[in-house]
Formats: C-alpha cells, structure tokens, sequence
C-alpha cells in the first residue's frame, strides 16, 4: 500500500454549509476520524453571507485536533439561474409552501463535483453529505449518487466514496443526535433579516417543526418573533 493510500483512509472531507444537518454531521465525524475537513461552496446565493457567518462560529465552538479550517470553494451560478428568489431574496418561498417549492434545479449535481475534484486532488477518498430521507428531488436518490460516483471514479481515475450517514433521518433525528452541540449557531433560513432566522419562509417553518417534533427548545430567535414584541 502506498503512504498516499494510508492517508486517505483516515481522511474525510464533509460537505458544510450553517444548517443544522452538515454541522451535525461534521461534529458527528470528528470523532471517526483523525482528519476532517469542512468543504463549503459558494454559489452566490442570497443567504450565504449570513450562514457563512453561523458556520465560522459553529466550527469555533466544536474545534478539535481532528476539524481543519473551513475550505471555501467557488461555484457562482448567477449566469444560470438568473433572477431567481435563491439570488435575489425576493418572492421566497413562504412557511406554508410545498416542499417542491424550495426545489433548486441540479443542486447536488453542482454542489459535488467540485468538492469531488477537491478530495481527488488532495488525497480524500471519502466525502460525506448530510442528505435527509425525505428530500423528495431527482438528485437525491441512490441512482443520482451511485451513478455519480461512477462518473466521477471515471472521470478523476480515482474513486471518491460519496458518504451519506443520514440517508434515512429525519431533520428531527439529526437534531436529537445533536442536541448537545451549539446548534443557536446553526442556519437554515432562505431569507435571513438583519443576520437572523426570518422565521416566515420554507426552511424556517421547517426549523421549528423539527424542534417541536423533537421536543427540544428552539434556541433561535427569529426576526418575526422580535419585531412582535
């Protein structure tokens, strides 16, 4: 075996972005593995400054000898999908619309194959995803990820093993499996509102379903619930 190979063995990178799910996740494989690091791709979207902001205060709170530095990677997709409500914040999808509504069109098609190029370059065979059960889109299913995996091993002449530990969670599971973690630096909202929760679209209806599921408190504060006092 060569000494590249036993580096990548113990070697992961996790896909992150501020939500609850990927810094769940990546706290989860610090304690598998000796080296972790943190992948996030910025694409351009209207909520990323502010969840870039919760996750460098997530990774501050959970940093251990195994957790790397944040690596951000490039991927603007303005040129693609236009004035759309996921560039521009306007007309988001609201807390009682269908789930279809949040669809982004090729999502985890783009948000992989540069992550994967990344592993391949820099000795990482393994990167994980936090992927939900019950995300209903095309490129969500295990056809869309085996194939991908094959595409990639073809591609790259190496084989990058796609990691979902949460293919069968609920957002409820994950934030019972995390709940001793800081998760009031976590983000989940597609509409934030002066660096907070909006707490009136998709994601934040959402949030708050699954801390109610979970009998859990909610530690954030949303931007409705302080403009009503």
């Amino acid at each position: 075996m060569e000494a590249g190979s036993v580096f990548m063995a113990h070697t992961l990178a996790v896909l992150v972005s501020g939500g609850v799910d990927s810094c769940v996740l990546l706290e989860q494989m610090t304690k598998k593995y000796p080296v972790v690091f943190p992948l996030f791709v910025r694409q351009g979207l209207f909520w990323e400054p502010t969840e870039l902001n919760y996750l460098h205060r997530f990774l501050l709170k959970i940093k251990t000898a195994a957790l790397r530095s944040l690596v951000i990677l490039e991927e603007p997709i303005s040129d693609i999908y236009g004035r759309h409500w996921a560039t521009t914040g306007e007309q988001v999808p609201a807390a009682d619309s269908q789930d279809n509504a949040v669809y982004l069109p090729g999502r985890n098609l783009l948000l992989i194959h540069k992550p994967a190029l990344w592993c391949a370059m820099n000795q990482v065979n393994t990167l994980a995803l936090a992927t939900l059960k019950h995300n209903p889109f095309p490129d969500n299913s295990p056809l869309f990820f085996s194939s991908l995996e094959q595409a990639i091993g073809i591609a790259l002449g190496k084989n990058i093993s796609i990691l979902r530990p949460f293919s069968n969670h609920s957002k409820t599971d994950v934030l019972l499996e995390g709940k001793h973690l800081p998760l009031e630096e976590t983000f989940s909202c597609i509409r934030p509102v002066r660096e907070l929760h909006c707490g009136s679209c998709n994601k934040c209806a959402e949030r708050k379903r699954a801390f109610k599921d979970a009998l859990l408190a909610d530690p954030t504060i949303y931007a409705t619930s302080i403009s009503q006092l």
